[in-house]
């Protein structure tokens, strides 16, 4: 399945929107973080990610997200995890990551 991630950065809000389509695995996760830790260094802010496409997150996913959001409140910033569906939330409540993110 192809994966597309699309980042948009609302001056209003000051805050990354951030969507997610696809799966988040290991053969994309590491450039997932990558991608993400340099555009929340260049701009640090509150992140809001948007799971409603996401159909699928394994541990290296999980991995890159923790990662993400160990620098955006290095920075001083909140990350948040919104509307997932019921597999990829079973993810997070597994493995007590929910407690990690604000879900919402």
């Amino acid at each position: 399945m192809d994966f597309q991630l699309k980042p948009e950065y609302n001056s209003e809000k000051n805050c990354w929107e951030i969507s997610v389509k696809g799966e988040i695995d290991i053969y994309n996760s590491s450039n997932i973080k990558d991608y993400l830790s340099n555009i929340i260094q260049e701009r640090p802010c509150d992140v809001y990610i948007d799971c409603t496409e996401l159909e699928y997150i394994d541990s290296t996913g999980l991995g890159a997200l923790v990662a993400i959001v160990k620098k955006v409140k290095h920075y001083g910033g909140n990350m948040y995890i919104l509307n997932t569906k019921p597999n990829v939330e079973k993810v997070f409540k597994i493995t007590n990551l929910d407690k990690v993110f604000v879900m919402k």
